[in-house]
């Protein structure tokens, strides 16, 4: 069968050619298509390295000198003092499993600060994200090691200032794993007088939703007492029961002018860091959707331009399946000779396309993923993807009119011819 459809191909080469090229064409836009959403579901399914789930953000204020229970002239101790308060107050409530203090460190943030981490000749990248933290952090965002270590035990590492936390994936570029370090000495801050030592490596924390875990460092540090005398310069974030998350910012709003005024510090707002994320990544969420709304209707032209050119081609062949039937065949193999006519084309071209596929990668001109464009497991996987969608698109195509045609007696069709 495969020699005859050869045949028929070579000698309807006019016609066949401007299809063949069609299908060319369509095939290196699909794979493109299919490229794209590829990288971004891709991206999207990596574990995050956090939970958000059940989390706010407090952001407190300060009383000023014309406020009522306004406190004058209060020393650093004081204000010290008045900070620990209201953290121990927080984390004493009913409905909070979990509080914690930190600095320029929460997900979904946008406001950083850096350091550097050095073992022997190995130099973390420039950005790599510096978390001052009070233990509880990795409670509230759940953070794990690559070593099975809980967040309990995580807090607990941090309860000591000579250990720290970092990603895994922090020497990278030596193809070092942190894992492998765990328990040495490392220079913080450039600070080459003094180590501390890694208490745990962790799972990759990524910067947001649009980030790769593997170009997102990050490294965690207790927080130094002198940096939470301020209470509106740290962030304030709690994680809250399961079974009391409903109606929280309420409860914590309602309790907050009887419970928490501690000193000059007051609750100001509560955030849900449900609202946060989607603040912080609304641009890239509405540009995603547009994105994806043309490619959609690039789609959508695509397999009405295969479906009309497919039905169109069917249609005109009525005699031949005709002369099929009036030979024996059946309806089930009419539609496959004329299935397996469409697919051997789009096999022919398919080696083209691939050649087409990698030159554009080459160049740098499709989504990039992992450092680079040009990845042969997802170069092959995207063009089998595409070929399956445009066979489909080509069954399509050529069933609903075919079954219409076989529907016909072939004298009929004959007749009509």
């Amino acid at each position: 069968m495969t020699k005859k459809l050869f045949t028929q191909i070579k000698n309807e080469w006019q016609s066949n050619t401007w299809l063949a090229l069609e299908l060319l064409v369509v095939s290196v836009v699909m794979w493109y298509v299919v490229d794209y959403i590829y990288t971004q579901t891709a991206t999207a399914l990596e574990p995050k390295g956090f939970d958000i789930e059940h989390c706010y953000l407090i952001e407190m204020g300060i009383l000023t000198d014309k406020s009522p229970g306004y406190i004058p002239n209060q020393s650093k101790e004081e204000q010290l003092k008045d900070v620990q308060e209201m953290l121990d107050r927080l984390k004493h409530r009913p409905d909070v499993e979990a509080a914690s203090l930190s600095q320029n460190s929460y997900p979904y943030n946008g406001s950083n600060s850096t350091a550097m981490v050095q073992y022997d000749t190995l130099r973390a990248p420039g950005w790599t994200i510096r978390s001052f933290v009070t233990p509880d952090f990795v409670r509230v965002f759940r953070y794990r090691g690559t070593r099975g270590e809980t967040p309990e035990q995580l807090a607990a590492m941090l309860e000591d200032d000579r250990h720290f936390l970092a990603s895994d994936n922090l020497y990278r570029e030596y193809d070092v794993s942190l894992t492998s370090l765990v328990g040495k000495p490392f220079y913080l801050f450039g600070d080459t007088t003094s180590t501390i030592t890694l208490g745990a490596a962790l799972q990759n924390v990524r910067y947001c939703d649009y980030a790769q875990a593997r170009d997102s460092y990050r490294m965690v540090y207790k927080m130094p007492l002198g940096w939470m005398t301020n209470a509106t310069a740290v962030e304030w974030c709690v994680r809250v029961r399961p079974d009391q998350d409903h109606g929280f910012i309420e409860r914590l709003k309602a309790d907050s002018e009887k419970l928490y005024r501690v000193g000059n510090i007051f609750i100001a707002e509560v955030r849900s860091f449900a609202d946060i994320r989607n603040n912080y990544q609304r641009s890239w969420d509405t540009g995603l959707r547009n994105y994806l709304v043309g490619m959609g209707f690039l789609l959508l032209n695509i397999f009405l331009g295969l479906f009309g050119t497919f039905w169109f081609r069917t249609q005109q062949r009525r005699s031949e399946m005709a002369l099929h039937k009036v030979h024996g065949a059946t309806g089930q193999a009419v539609f496959s000779r004329l299935l397996c006519e469409g697919v051997l084309l789009l096999l022919l071209v398919t080696p083209i396309a691939l050649l087409v596929d990698y030159n554009l990668a080459h160049l740098e001109l499709n989504s990039w993923r992992n450092g680079t464009t040009l990845e042969w497991g997802r170069l092959l996987a995207c063009a089998v993807i595409s070929f399956v969608l445009m066979t489909l698109m080509i069954a399509i195509g050529i069933a609903i009119p075919a079954r219409k045609a076989m529907q016909v007696q072939p004298a009929e069709a004959l007749h009509d011819e």
